[in-house]
């Protein structure tokens, strides 16, 4: 089919309705089992939004995309303008922003927005803090060895993440993809259309000098002192909303260490003021929180049509609906572990059959490292949680260090300075599925991060001195966690070269779960949303 086709053969198949089952809704209690939070009401009158009545998707949409993250995003917004119809499915909550409201928690006083459905939170400052359970914006499951971050929220990581877009190096990025992917295509097309939409840049001078930085200036020191040069890093934020923090001009929140859990005033770029407004401006696609896709399947007699399990939830875990929906096409864009969940539990119940023995393989922790060092300068900031520069060594395997703000700490300096370690580390990990329960767990190798955490601790110790009583504590790093899950349905594996998933028609993966376990020492986001920039483009043009 050629894209005019695709656009026409799409439209055409959503009038075929009419399969027994679509649409039936049942009633259930409470998802998970949690009951509502003692803090509810006030979580109702700080942020009324949530609480809203929540839209319906039809019955049938032409095409479904699971997630609201970087590569559902652009999944939405490319087909949106192709002429198709889209239902953007998100779990969790659209949050507002406002200049003067706490519509998020802080990270140094977390509550129940914070987490989804959690009642304790052990975070990169190993501090274990009491939440109550409702529907926030973090995710964290824990698995045998590692605890994993994910989104829960409209607009996905974008709203978790510290806004960081690296490009990785062309030796990097060909060592993890293996040439499934041509480096060259995303470097000179693909990346820069990313970089379009995010419009990311580096901190302005007068921010990166004022007091929110100070230690973002401090690490720069330690690290010329160590023989390295610090480059600056593009971010997508807004930095005359970061401006209008310094002047009071808005409730400070980037310039507090504010970020993890969203920033409540909008200097996050993130995808609801780009790619997802975007998407819904063409009229072709409707966005729809609080719609956890539980399991996919083959419409029988209907090769290359889906039918998707919906539960439809308030911020409080209340379920309201439960029904399904169908598709003529599926994109799955939930993040590597929601996507790589689906699959897997498809496979082995035996709803999607067909799927070839990569489904679940390949996971990697993009060899995420927090670090701490001591501050050596005198001068005492608010940290500032966007990041100024990083240095790369390939001294040894190749690491990155970026300078961090202390998450979930006193917004002002303590003494330390944050970094995030991300090294180019082939350790791997595979999802399993139950299928008497459907349960699906993440089996990580014992130790899996012992090889890339001594490596990220030896540079972040050319700063400080090995023989230091802090470095020898143990103190000044921790891999027990990772924020960029990748892999788990690999690309040119578990799919084609362009996210096809192999043994299907019209099943699509378009998120962090293709990516081969790294991003070659940077942050994911920017590749993870150039590579759906790519596969979108292909998928339309070449009629499916």
């Amino acid at each position: 089919m050629d894209r005019r086709c695709f656009v026409k053969g799409v439209g055409a198949a959503a009038a075929m309705l009419g399969l027994a089952g679509v649409g039936a809704a049942t009633s259930v209690a409470r998802a998970d089992n949690f009951g509502e939070s003692p803090k509810t009401p006030i979580y109702r009158t700080l942020v009324p939004e949530i609480f809203a009545p929540l839209p319906d998707p039809a019955d049938h949409v032409p095409a479904i995309v699971v997630g609201s993250g970087f590569g559902a995003s652009v999944t939405a917004l490319r087909l949106a303008q192709s002429g198709i119809d889209v239902a953007v499915l998100e779990r969790g909550s659209r949050w507002p922003n406002d200049p003067w409201r706490n519509i998020f928690a802080v990270d140094t006083i977390p509550d129940g927005r914070g987490f989804w459905h959690r009642t304790t939170f052990t975070g990169a400052n190993r501090i274990r803090v009491a939440v109550d359970p409702f529907g926030g914006v973090l995710d964290v499951r824990s698995y045998p060895g590692i605890d994993v971050w994910r989104a829960a929220c409209v607009g996905g990581g974008s709203v978790v993440c510290t806004g960081v877009m690296i490009e990785p190096e062309q030796r990097f990025f060909d060592q993890v993809f293996g040439g499934v992917v041509d480096y060259r295509e995303m470097h000179d097309v693909y990346y820069p259309r990313v970089r379009k939409m995010l419009q990311p840049s580096p901190i302005p001078d007068d921010i990166y000098n004022s007091c929110a930085f100070t230690h973002s200036r401090a690490w720069d020191e330690q690290v010329r002192a160590a023989g390295y040069t610090p480059q600056p890093i593009d971010g997508a934020w807004r930095w005359d909303v970061v401006r209008d923090e310094l002047a009071g001009r808005s409730m400070a929140s980037a310039t507090v260490g504010c970020s993890n859990l969203g920033n409540s005033n909008g200097a996050k770029f993130d995808l609801n003021q780009n790619y997802l407004r975007c998407a819904e401006d063409t009229g072709r696609a409707g966005i729809y929180p609080g719609h956890r896709v539980d399991t996919i399947a083959e419409e029988p007699g209907a090769p290359g049509r889906y039918a998707v399990a919906v539960t439809k939830l308030a911020p409080t875990g209340e379920v309201l609906r439960s029904r399904t929906l169908t598709c003529d096409m599926l994109f799955l864009a939930a993040g590597s572990l929601g996507t790589s969940e689906l699959l897997v539990r498809a496979q082995a119940t035996g709803t999607l059959p067909n799927l070839n023995e990569y489904i679940g393989d390949g996971w990697g922790s993009n060899g995420d490292v927090a670090l701490a060092r001591p501050l050596t300068a005198l001068d005492v900031g608010t940290q500032g949680a966007p990041s100024a520069s990083r240095i790369l060594d390939e001294e040894g395997t190749p690491v990155a260090l970026e300078s961090w703000f202390i998450p979930g700490t006193s917004p002002l300096d303590i003494g330390l300075l944050g970094s995030l370690g991300l090294v180019l580390d082939d350790t791997r990990g595979r999802f399993v599925c139950d299928p008497a329960d459907g349960r699906v767990d993440l089996l990580w190798p014992p130790d899996g991060a012992a090889g890339y955490l001594a490596r990220a601790r030896e540079v972040n110790g050319t700063m400080i001195g090995s023989d230091q009583p802090f470095a020898r504590s143990g103190l000044d790093a921790d891999a027990s966690f990772t924020a960029h899950p990748l892999g788990g349905a690999v690309i040119g594996r578990a799919t084609d070269e362009y996210g096809r998933v192999c043994g299907y028609r019209n099943l699509y993966v378009m998120d962090g779960a293709a990516v081969p376990g790294s991003t070659g020492t940077v942050n994911p986001s920017l590749t993870i949303s150039a590579l759906a920039e790519r596969n979108i483009e292909q998928i339309i043009d070449s009629g499916g």
